[in-house]
């Protein structure tokens, strides 16, 4: 106890990641959770017994929260340009010499049971957060095109409408509606709904990988805030983490 005491006394508090970082961290929290959820809906709606009018609104849902969850992830990346040296692309990508010598350090002290600490992301972190950046926009991505060709929207949707809309004796495109076949060229849609295909399947998949990331980051997080002690989940809130002894990638 007297001791617990002693080493608490000793933690020095490091400030670690901007306002910026953390709001980007919980808005992203909170909608890939509603995107999630939404997205399982639509994916087995048969199952939910949902009517056809009810998926259309789903998905609808599905969009909006969708954007929120790209318009905050466009803004992170920009901010990786100019953010701090903890929260850059620097910090972030697993490339270059002096990555791959600490990363086979972080490897080889940690297998003895004396890993280094580090104030931002450790070497494996890296690896996991960009996984995680790259699947991320892979949905982002891929999400718009569906949002298109599914319910018309933002921002290809324009595009789908007149590419399998019919016109009329004007030569003016007929208006379109989601989950209706009323206007749409048969042919045109077929082809539209070819073209959609890989981009369903990429986000079908990238959604299963993505959840398998969110499941072992959320580990990692944890083994790592037991081993270390270092206010690793409560930084998401603060902005600082604590350590008994300066980390080796911390600069005066």
């Amino acid at each position: 106890m007297k001791e617990s005491i002693i080493n608490q006394e000793l933690l020095q508090p490091y400030y670690v990641w901007s306002k910026s970082v953390r709001i980007f961290h919980w808005v992203n929290f909170i909608s890939i959770i509603g995107l999630i959820f939404v997205g399982l809906v639509i994916l087995y709606n048969k199952s939910f017994g949902i009517s056809p009018e009810g998926k259309i609104l789903l998905k609808t849902i599905h969009v909006y929260i969708g954007y929120i969850f790209v318009f905050n992830l466009f803004i992170r990346i920009i901010v990786l340009f100019s953010s701090n040296k903890y929260s850059n692309w620097k910090a972030i990508l697993p490339f270059g010499k002096k990555y791959q010598k600490s990363l086979r350090t972080f490897i080889k002290e940690t297998k003895v049971g004396t890993p280094p600490h580090y104030l931002g992301h450790n070497p494996i972190a890296r690896i996991m957060i960009t996984a995680l950046f790259t699947l991320l926009t892979m949905q982002a991505i891929t999400g718009l095109v569906l949002a298109g060709t599914d319910l018309y929207f933002p921002p290809f949707g324009n595009k789908i409408a007149a590419w399998v809309a019919v016109t009329d004796e004007n030569g003016k495109i007929r208006e379109v509606t989601p989950g209706s076949k009323k206007n749409i060229d048969p042919n045109a849609y077929k082809e539209m709904r070819d073209f959609r295909k890989p981009f369903i399947t990429l986000h079908v998949y990238a959604f299963y990988l993505l959840l398998i990331a969110i499941f072992l980051h959320i580990a990692a997080v944890i083994i790592s805030e037991i081993r270390e002690q270092s206010g690793l989940i409560s930084a998401m809130f603060t902005g600082q983490k604590v350590f008994s002894k300066k980390p080796i990638d911390y600069d005066d």
